[in-house]
């Protein structure tokens, strides 16, 4: 990795960390969803990155994968488990980061604990040339030995410039299929555990609002859809988008964005959620790979 690249995604990460540590404090009863993830998309944007994937403000059962619409009203409530998870890039290289807030109250301080020392105890162990299989272990160790259950079907991820899933997978669990992967020097990876009360495994639930460009097919011929999706894909490429960053290619983006998914040139992607509805907590960092370590980005 050349220096520039390096400092590229050392920006990211301080500005990433900032905006989450930001976003941390305005997660209060009554606070909007919509108002604290501009918020933190604004403070990346004014920090001089850019935003990476919209925030996803995921509560309670939901593991991950959702952000609000332009109109939606919904706030948080005391006892909410909140998943913040905040991505930001400088010249398109990423840096990817969660951490997990209780609203007002402290009933799952010690679930949110374990992924918190599963996330450190995996940094520790990361380096290059590591069995991935052996971080899932710990991982998992770390986080039934506070009693809950790890979730199985999620993964912390590498990333490239402009790729958010970049092909590597870092297990969350032992004997996972990508366990005999080992990262090189100079990999930048994700890692991101996952704790739950409940089954210990996510399904696919309503549609997030998070949506991914794929692009256009032969035989659109509607010129508003056209430059519309024109529009997504000059201004997002292949980073994930929000349907509130739409407002301004058109006055109607529920209409718009189904059209969209209909004719298959964007993919939204479905919320995240436990299997029986257990609480799920979530911490992440992102790390450079060293011959002899990992350094946290963010």
């Amino acid at each position: 990795m050349d220096n520039e690249i390096y400092e590229n995604y050392k920006s990211a990460g301080r500005i990433a960390a900032a905006a989450r540590n930001y976003g941390m404090k305005l997660i209060k009863v009554n606070a909007k969803y919509y108002d604290v993830a501009s918020a933190v998309e604004n403070k990346i944007i004014e920090m001089g990155a850019h935003l990476a994937f919209p925030v996803n403000i995921s509560v309670n059962e939901v593991a991950a994968h959702f952000t609000p619409k332009h109109d939606d009203e919904s706030v948080f409530k005391k006892d909410d488990v909140v998943k913040l998870d905040v991505g930001a890039h400088v010249n398109g290289y990423i840096a990817d980061t969660a951490v997990t807030v209780e609203v007002e109250t402290h009933k799952y301080d010690e679930m949110i604990q374990s992924v918190r020392h599963a996330l450190n105890n995996a940094i520790e162990m990361m380096k290059a040339d590591v069995a991935l299989g052996d971080i899932g272990s710990v991982i998992e160790k770390t986080i039934q030995s506070g009693g809950y259950s790890v979730v199985d079907n999620l993964t912390g991820h590498s990333l490239k410039q402009y790729v958010l899933h970049a092909g590597l997978s870092i297990p969350n669990i032992s004997g996972a299929v990508m366990e005999r992967d080992r990262p090189r020097v100079g990999d930048v990876i994700a890692i991101e555990p996952f704790a739950t009360d409940g089954a210990g495994h996510v399904v696919p639930g309503d549609g997030s609002n998070i949506y991914r460009y794929v692009g256009k097919p032969r035989f659109l011929r509607d010129f508003k859809t056209i430059q519309m999706l024109n529009s997504i894909g000059k201004k997002f490429n292949t980073l994930p988008f929000a349907e509130r960053w739409c407002t301004d290619f058109t006055s109607d983006t529920d209409l718009m964005m189904k059209k969209l998914v209909h004719r298959r040139c964007i993919k939204q992607y479905s919320q995240l959620l436990d299997a029986e509805k257990g609480i799920v907590a979530q911490a992440e960092h992102t790390v450079i790979i060293h011959e002899d370590g990992c350094e946290i980005t963010t």
